[in-house]
């Protein structure tokens, strides 16, 4: 199946700005997470322009003679894709594809069609299909100028503008339907959730591709679809997870992202839902990545937008069996950067940093499993007991053989 997608990958370049609120080590960062969105769509990077603005072109995104040196590489390189890195208005997408004349993508596009593609259930295609739409409605002009190209813009006014009004109301009408159909989906799943009984409910948040799925599958025995790539993962999992004599729900979520589009916040907010009603959380967080106290920030900005950031929480650090560092010589005497630090003395940072119970895992080679077992069932029998004080298989703490096992 990989081998015949790996033909039709898609040749693209990426466009990204230095501004006053982006320097370039963040631009760099930021770009480098495009192209993993460019690879996880089914394209592959052939170049990066970058340009130093104090704020985007309000025509063009970048400047007259930047949007040249792109069009020249682009005919010259026969590439039919160029991805800009922030939102990009409708005006600046219609002025972008005349003058380019190639297929325009930003970032907020770029996601939805990864979400297009990875939307397996009919809830989550419907989701999708209305977080598109909302993004499509107001560029809905830049599908008529191939009129104004062949014929001019005389005579083409009046009927040019009927189709776009008759498209508009089309769309208007989809979104509606949409929004009535996921009310309709949303209040099965909140019966579902009440019917889940006495149960604890625990949720995994994180930022996209950090191990979330690979870990569901460590602690339920279960087999959820797992992959290194963004946003495998779109359908919210429930499994029943036991951890010595302690059952509970263990839920799989939506992966977070920086400058997530809010049409997708908007149309997941059911998903974020599973989020919003969990009594425990565990964050996870990839510890090889460069960029995790921003995946941090991002993820607990988000949970604050929903209002979940006051509920317990388990920091997880994840992929410690893929963290690495530079580690100075003794007579070096320039000053220490964050890629000099180990992994015993970022866990003394965040020891003592961190306000929530911490641990440092590898959920693929399962190092510090029985570490993380029993914190999280002696947080969820914290849970348990407040909640069902009266409940008769809760008694002391024992090690399952899995753990044995590993000790």
């Amino acid at each position: 199946m990989l081998e015949k997608k790996e033909h039709s990958y898609e040749k693209a370049v990426l466009v990204g700005l230095i501004t006053k609120d982006q320097d370039e080590e963040k631009l760099k960062e930021y770009m480098d997470e495009l192209e993993f969105l460019a690879y996880t769509a089914g394209a592959t990077v052939e170049k990066r322009f970058t340009q130093k603005l104090s704020q985007p072109d309000s025509r063009t995104f970048v400047g007259s003679g930047k949007a040249e040196e792109i069009k020249t590489y682009v005919k010259e390189n026969e590439i039919g894709t160029i991805i800009f890195d922030d939102e990009l208005s409708p005006s600046q997408l219609k002025n972008l594809e005349r003058e380019l004349e190639v297929k325009i993508l930003d970032r907020t596009n770029l996601i939805l069609d990864i979400f297009a593609q990875r939307a397996q259930t009919s809830y989550a295609r419907t989701q999708v299909e209305l977080a598109q739409y909302e993004y499509l409605l107001p560029r809905l002009t830049r599908m008529w100028t191939h009129l104004e190209r062949q014929r001019g813009g005389i005579g083409m006014r009046g009927p040019g503008e009927t189709e776009i009004e008759t498209d508009r109301r089309i769309i208007r009408d989809r979104i509606s339907l949409l929004k009535e159909k996921l009310k309709t989906i949303d209040k099965q799943m909140a019966t579902q959730r009440n019917n889940r009984g006495k149960m604890v409910r625990v949720s995994l948040v994180g930022y996209t591709n950090v191990g979330k799925s690979t870990l569901m599958n460590s602690l339920s025995k279960s087999e959820v679809f797992a992959e290194n790539k963004l946003f495998a993962t779109l359908d919210t999992t429930v499994r029943k997870v036991v951890i010595g004599n302690l059952p509970f729900l263990l839920t799989d979520t939506v992966g977070f992202i920086r400058k997530l589009p809010t049409q997708l916040v908007e149309s997941f907010k059911s998903t974020l839902d599973e989020v919003r009603e969990a009594d425990l959380l565990i964050h996870v967080v990839d510890i090889s990545h460069a960029s995790f106290e921003d995946h941090i920030a991002s993820v607990n900005q988000i949970l604050q937008e929903i209002d979940a950031h006051r509920k317990p929480m388990i920091m997880v650090f994840n992929k410690i069996d893929d963290f690495s560092y530079e580690k100075k010589e003794e007579d070096d005497l320039t000053p220490s950067t964050r890629k000099n630090i180990s992994l015993d003395e970022w866990k003394k940072t965040w020891m003592a940093k961190s306000k929530y119970p911490t641990v440092f895992i590898s959920a693929l080679t399962k190092e510090n499993f029985p570490e993380m077992k029993k914190l999280i069932y002696d947080e969820v029998m914290k849970i348990h007991i407040s909640r069902f004080p009266y409940n008769d298989f809760l008694f002391e703490y024992f090690e399952d053989e899995e753990d044995e096992n590993n000790n």
